[in-house]
């Protein structure tokens, strides 16, 4: 249970919160607030309160703030939410609300954060919606909403969510949002949308999750999606398109989670250019009408885990690498080393003269290959006995060779760990740019001009891979390698050699948050704006490992150190150099890891790494943001109960920047008071991660 009842006077409640404490039994709470007429903020998130809101929410009109999602709320909104001119964040969604929605609400100028999500509202979506200027989240999906999407929509200058799918929307796509050009999210699917995709759309140069799927859009895609260069989702499936594949496409280099083409009337080849799309994890062409050969060149999509092409008009042999693995059902013309797929050597699509050519190659370069492949394991032979005679005192790690250890980066990667070596002249010492407790990390410039970080860990030495282990732990890194964030630092891959483990990562110039937040230089240019940010990113990237993951994966080792920041000081979470995925079937037992100051004090006694470890680690190193400075002593002497005008004095935060006014001010403490849920003493009282991230998305002006 999280349980906040605050009041800026003792006779004055303002302030009534009450989350997640799954009771049925609270009546409504008529008996909270009704006779405060200056109740500005009411939170009744994530119980199973059911029947209407009571009608006195808003009698004294300075109601700022409304949550009550995720409950059993049903029938009509009070009639006087209509009148609260001053709200500035109203969330009613996760629940049962039904009546006109354009009825229920007026339109107020102030309104900051709109969510009526996942209700049963009817009715059309009100052109007045424009007039809500300051208006920078607005999810109205999940409804029985009917009608166009108002043109108005594209004036809400300062939009960065908008969530319209999941109702019955007809009429085309306005023209006019792509005017939003702070919009980083916009999910339009589900809907009986038609027309065709408006090419203003390219001007959403901040849009980063794009879904239009599961309409009726036709005509071709629009070249200038190849705008938004900074799209990390698009999803245009289940439509009507017809025309090739854009070019443009190429452009979208970020693109990471999905792009999906599937279900439309698609025709030509493949482009060649997609294989820019380096980032790519989920490729979805199926049930089209696109023809020719699968170009080899997207075979260098190294990120790739699900591809189909299924149900096209494809012919020739499918590329190597992840190809292989993916789903090209309905394709007569295809052969190749896949499921449901023939051979290519006995495919007889392409006629008898070419089985025949076929069979001459096939005669030729195999006793080639196998003589090759028999001297090249002659040498490996000659170069693992020698290597054990010169040295017959060193540990190998594992009873494989170093180039088979080392093959990961050729597979899996755009370089070897060969070209690693010869950058750092073999790790030479002028290269390392930080040491730690589990190793040295170095600077490594590769020929192609890409930087990268590389982490050597001394495996011999570590306590905590013991030597049974070492397979579990390369397997561990190897899933890490799989994990895919904005706020997670990206690791390449490994590799293992005489004793010690690699790790490949980005590199990024300004360092660890550490060095920022104590140089006087970066910490005046890190402003509370940026601080709270650093934060909110934190948050997101812990909710992915824990929640998303599967299985979870705990840290273990959270400090300012293991935080990098980019040149927009966004933050990347690193050094998973002590993080272990929890099995959800072991204890967790291991060896204490982690960095003093920073470990939850039950770990002292317990020495069981959880999540909610990360979560102590995690509000200490939020305070120390604010701060800019350690927390130490005060860890033990603030509490959530501390009024507002003490988080913001000088005993707390850093001297070093001019006090947060305004919404920036009311960001700081909510941030604060979140660290200090998070810094509790007993675990189970700290919230868990995605209720942190979920909290500060909805709490502070940065929309999450």
């Amino acid at each position: 249970m999280w349980f906040d009842f605050s009041s800026g006077n003792r006779n004055k409640v303002i302030t009534v919160a009450l989350l997640g404490t799954s009771t049925r039994n609270y009546h409504n709470g008529e008996d909270l607030g009704s006779n405060s007429p200056n109740l500005s903020v009411v939170i009744f998130s994530d119980n199973t309160f059911s029947g209407q809101l009571p009608a006195w929410l808003c009698s004294g009109f300075h109601l700022q703030e409304l949550t009550v999602n995720s409950n059993n709320f049903r029938g009509k909104v009070p009639d006087c939410l209509r009148n609260c001119s001053k709200s500035i964040k109203v969330r009613l969604d996760r629940n049962q609300f039904s009546g006109n929605i354009s009825q229920a609400f007026v339109f107020h100028p102030n309104l900051i954060f709109v969510s009526l999500d996942r209700n049963q509202f009817s009715g059309e979506i009100s052109p007045s919606w424009g007039e809500c200027s300051s208006l920078c989240k607005l999810q109205l999906n999940g409804n029985r909403l009917s009608g166009s999407i108002p043109v108005e929509l594209g004036k809400l200058s300062h939009l960065q969510v908008l969530e319209l799918d999941s109702n019955e929307l007809t009429g085309a796509i306005p023209d006019e949002l792509g005017n939003l050009s702070k919009l980083y999210r916009l999910n339009l699917s589900r809907n009986h949308l038609m027309g065709e995709i408006p090419p203003s759309f390219g001007n959403m140069g901040k849009l980063q999750f794009l879904d239009l799927s599961i309409n009726n859009l036709t005509g071709k895609i629009t070249e200038e999606l190849g705008g938004c260069v900074n799209l990390l989702s698009l999803n245009l499936g289940n439509n009507g398109l017809s025309g090739e594949i854009p070019y443009e496409l190429e452009n979208l280099k970020d693109l990471q989670y999905l792009l999906d083409l599937s279900a439309n009337s698609l025709s030509g080849q493949i482009p060649q250019n997609l294989d820019k799309l380096q980032s790519l994890e989920n490729l979805n062409l199926s049930h089209n009408h696109l023809s020719g050969e699968i170009p080899e060149t997207l075979s260098n999509m190294i990120s790739l885990r699900l591809v189909d092409l299924s149900y096209n008009d494809l012919n020739g042999t499918i590329p190597h690498g992840r190809f292989q693995q993916g789903l090209y059902v309905g394709n007569h013309g295809l052969c190749g080393n896949a499921t449901g797929l023939p051979p290519c050597s006995t495919s007889s699509n392409n006629g008898k003269s070419h089985d025949k050519d076929r069979r001459i190659i096939v005669g030729v370069v195999v006793p080639v290959i196998c003589l090759l492949f028999l001297a090249a394991f002659t040498i490996v032979i000659v170069i693992c006995w020698l290597r054990k005679t010169k040295k017959h005192d060193e540990e190998i790690i594992t009873s494989e060779t170093d180039v088979s250890e080392c093959w990961i980066f050729e597979r899996e990667g755009r370089f070897t760990f060969g070209q690693i070596v010869e950058a750092t002249e073999d790790f030479n010492e002028r290269y390392c740019i930080g040491k730690g407790g589990f190793g040295s990390v170095y600077k490594a410039v590769l020929q192609a001009g890409q930087v990268v970080a590389v982490k050597r860990i001394n495996i011999t030495e570590c306590t905590d891979v013991p030597q049974i282990n070492k397979w579990s732990f390369e397997n561990e890194i190897q899933a890490l390698t799989e994990v895919r964030h904005r706020n997670i630092i990206k690791l390449y891959g490994f590799c293992s050699r005489q004793g010690s483990m690699y790790l490949v990562y980005d590199y990024f110039e300004r360092g660890s948050l550490g060095k920022v937040l104590y140089s006087k230089e970066g910490a005046k240019e890190m402003s509370w704006g940026q601080r709270v940010k650093i934060v909110q990113g934190l948050a997101h990237a812990l909710a992915y490992l824990h929640h998303d993951s599967t299985p979870p994966i705990v840290h273990r080792d959270i400090s300012i150190n293991n935080i990098l920041l980019d040149s927009d000081f966004e933050p990347r979470l690193s050094d998973f150099g002590t993080a272990r995925q929890l099995s959800l079937d072991t204890s967790n037992w291991t060896t204490v890891a982690g960095s003093y100051g920073y470990m939850a004090p039950e770990l002292a006694f317990t020495k069981r790494a959880t999540e909610k470890c990360d979560v102590y680690s995690y509000g200490v190193v939020a305070l120390e943001v604010m701060m800019g400075k350690h927390p130490g002593e005060l860890l033990r002497s603030l509490s959530l109960s501390v009024d507002d005008s003490y988080l913001l004095g000088e005993n707390v935060l850093d001297q070093q920047l001019s006090p947060p006014t305004g919404q920036l001010a009311k960001d700081v403490v909510v941030v604060i008071r979140v660290a200090l849920a998070c810094t509790s003493s007993m675990p189970e009282s700290r919230p868990t991660m995605r209720l942190v991230a979920q909290h500060l998305g909805w709490n502070t002006g940065l929309i999450g």
